[in-house]
Order: structure tokens, then sequence, then C-alpha cells
């Protein structure tokens, strides 16, 4: 916990990372809502882009898990090599990001419901997207501090993408051989199956399993690549940006070319999943770079930044503190007069107090920092 924010913060990363957790705090529902109720037809595929794929494909809905991991990645920088080039030793470093990847398994343990004690049958998840990110996190940190510099973080992440490619394409799985990207015949279900305890999100995968770390580590490195860019003090404003966009376009033209037989799947992370996923991100974070801090236009970001900056906090506070009730007690009247635009008002009453909640910690500076 801090009671400060940093004056070295990227206004834009803070309003990226407020922007990406808004969708997960209510904004995907709330928009889903206001779609059926002006049951406009035009607006159906805009809806459909705020739901998952069932498998492999690509919706705006896919983005949001591996958008956060690589905003996380592009704070590595900031928060380590800064630090290394100040004479902080490694294995402090390592300390660090060790000691911050156990909390955020054990908050996806909390996530998960490790309190009720229910450890029977179905048994008790042990996999989650706090954990994924912890351990993510701890992989391309220990890149980072170990690698001499940005080229050796490149081959690393070209390493890491191609190794996911092959035990993916390569590696036969007993009863299905190589190659098979279902979610029961892929090499993904079958590791989750052997060494992953507890019970499985797709039954017999996790998305959030044990190769899926790995290659979610990928896309975390691939943002620590976007932060150095923008570290660089050599370069112009208008050059970071011009990188990080060739950047984006090279993925996401990559993830094309190879998707016709080697298929864009989150639940799997595949290589072509992080390629795409990771391309975006990278035009997302361009474009928030060049309007929030080298435009300077940012009143509109505040919103935003006031979610960024507790995003952790949020995700939890939202599974423990009750927001539905607070909107239902103050609106629920409102919203049950208001025929189909009630469950608009409910839901936007959800988001409000979870903002003001947001806004309370961030007038009293209080930051949850893991």
């Amino acid at each position: 916990m801090s009671n400060k924010t940093p004056a070295t913060r990227l206004l834009s990363l803070d309003a990226l990372r407020g922007f990406d957790m808004f969708w997960i705090i209510g904004g995907g529902a709330f928009f889903t809502a206001l779609i059926d109720a002006t049951g406009w037809g035009w607006l159906e595929g805009v809806s459909k882009q705020l739901h998952h794929v069932k498998w492999d494909g690509f919706r705006a809905w896919d983005l949001i898990f591996p958008l956060f991991m690589f905003i996380a990645g592009v704070a590595i920088p900031y928060a380590i090599l800064s630090k290394l080039k100040k004479g902080q030793s490694k294995s402090s470093l390592v300390m660090k990001i060790i000691k911050r990847g156990v909390i955020l398994v054990f908050l996806g343990f909390v996530y998960n419901g490790i309190f009720k004690l229910q450890f029977g049958d179905p048994g008790f998840r042990f996999a989650s997207v706090l954990g994924q990110i912890g351990l993510a996190y701890l992989i391309a940190g220990l890149i980072v501090i170990y690698t001499r510099n940005f080229k050796f973080r490149l081959m690393w992440l070209a390493g890491m993408l191609l190794g996911i490619a092959i035990l993916q394409l390569f590696i036969p799985v007993p009863g299905f051989g190589a190659g098979v990207l279902t979610p029961e015949g892929s090499i993904n279900s079958y590791i989750d199956q052997m060494l992953l305890p507890g019970r499985l999100h797709g039954k017999v995968f996790d998305p959030e399993g044990l190769l899926c770390i790995v290659s979610a580590a990928g896309i975390t490195l691939m943002g620590v690549l976007a932060g150095e860019i923008l570290r660089n003090k050599s370069w112009g404003e208008y050059k970071k940006v011009l990188y990080l966009a060739i950047a984006g376009v090279t993925g996401i033209v990559l993830a094309l070319i190879l998707q016709p037989f080697y298929p864009v799947i989150k639940a799997a992370w595949t290589t072509t999943f992080n390629l795409l996923a990771g391309g975006i991100s990278f035009l997302l974070l361009a474009l928030f770079y060049l309007v929030i801090d080298i435009w300077k236009i940012q009143k509109w970001a505040f919103f935003f930044r006031v979610i960024g900056l507790n995003s952790i906090t949020i995700y939890l506070g939202m599974r423990i503190i009750d927001f539905y009730h607070t909107s239902q007690f103050f609106l629920g009247g409102i919203s049950e007069i208001s025929g189909d635009y009630g469950r608009v008002i409910y839901l936007g009453g959800v988001i409000l107090a979870e903002w003001l909640f947001l806004y309370f910690l961030y007038k009293k500076k209080i930051f949850l920092r893991v």
C-alpha cells in the first residue's frame, strides 16, 4: 500500500490501464445493455465484440486480458532498469519480483474463493488471472534483469514465441497427435491435466494454465520492449510513436499471415494470438501516448486514470464489495420504471459506485501496490 503517486508515471499508461479495466468492471455489460435497449440492428456487430469467441478467432473482448499484461510489461523498465542503473543489486530486484509474483498468486486464490475451503469435488481452481499476471511478470522481469540490452530481450521474445509455436504445432499429444489445436487435443490441455492440480476452468484445459502462463510472459515481454522505447531519451517523442506503431502493425500482419494454418486462440495463448493482441496493444499505447503525453489532451483521461491507478484494488474489490446492491439501493426505483433502459441505468449506477470508491482512494492518495 502506498500514499503517493510517483512523479515519473506516464499519464497515458495509467489511462490505458484504466480504459482496459473499465470494460472488466462493468463497461462491457453496460454497453451490451445499451445496445439491447436501443434495438438498433446495426449495433449487433458491436455487441458481438463484447463477448469472447468460443475457441478460435478474435474479438475485441479477447484483447482485455492480454492488454493488461502488456501494460504490466511496459512498467517493468521503469521499475527495474532504472534501479539497476542506480546500482541496486540484481538479487534484491529478483527477490522483489518473486515477492510480487507470490502475492499475486495468493490474491488469485483469494479471488477464486479459497476462504470457502471447498477443496472437494470438483475441486478448487488454482489457476487465476492474477496468478498468471504475477508469474508472467516474474518471467519477464527475470529476463530483463539478466539480459544486457534491448537486442537480447528481443531475441528472448522471438525464442519464446517460436518455442510455444513448436510445442503447440509439432509435439504429439497422446491419443491426438501433434498440432491438434482443440480444447481436448492441444498440448496446453495435456499439460494442465497432467500437472495442474484442482479444477480446470475449461474442464479439460485452463486458459490461465501452465503453458498459457509461459506464453503470456511473451506478451508481457512485448510490453517491456514498448517501455524501453518510451524510456529512450535519444529519440524524439514522435519517433517513439512511430516505432510503437511499426511494432504494432508488424505483429498484426504476422498474425494474419500465420492464422490460416496456426489459429488465433486466446484460451491456448497461441503465438498468433500473442502477435495479434500484442500488435493491437502497441497501437493503443502509441495512440494514448500521442494524445495524452505529447499533445497534452488529458482532461478526458482523468476518469480512466482514477481506475488505472488502483486496478488490482477494483478487480478484487468488485469480488468482495457488492456494488450492485449499492446501485439497486439508490437507482432501483428509477430503473424499474425505465422500461428497456432500466438495466442500462442500473449498470451505470454500478460503474458510478465503483468509480466513486476509487476516486475516494485517489483523493486520499491510497494506492494498492503489489
